[in-house]
């Protein structure tokens, strides 16, 4: 496989960075005033993955998990210079794919009390092969 067939493979997982709404309840005493923070995390809205699995890594079978540590600003963009892996892959290829890629990625910004804020946050990224024709996960 090769060029774009590399980036279908690549399962790139941008998850963590949106929370899913709970199921739990606080119950607050009837008299108290109900909480005034309101915070949610940088939301991935890329249609399609900017990282590109690294060719000699994907022909091997190689898989792994980058964790980068992005910054937002208040419009949702990564600020290039503060991308940093906070936890390596093991491979420095798939290490320097991700951060390659790292400006490409597109969020809507983080909010506080909803307004548009700028944050530091984790983002993982899973380089996964597709299952291979004719067998199961």
């Amino acid at each position: 496989m090769r060029g774009k067939n590399y980036r279908l493979a690549l399962f790139a997982v941008l998850a963590g960075a949106a929370c899913g709404p709970s199921d739990r309840k606080m119950v607050l005493p009837a008299d108290a005033p109900p909480p005034d923070r309101h915070d949610d995390p940088p939301v991935a809205i890329n249609a399609e993955t900017p990282v590109e699995y690294p060719p000699a890594l994907f022909d091997q079978g190689i898989e792994g998990n980058v964790v980068l540590r992005l910054h937002t600003d208040e419009e949702g963009r990564v600020v290039p210079e503060s991308t940093k892996v906070a936890e390596s892959s093991g491979y420095p290829a798939l290490d320097s794919a991700a951060l390659v890629a790292a400006p490409q990625l597109k969020f809507a910004p983080a909010q506080h009390n909803g307004a548009p804020v700028a944050a530091t946050f984790l983002q993982p990224v899973h380089f996964r092969h597709p299952p291979r024709a004719g067998t199961t996960p």
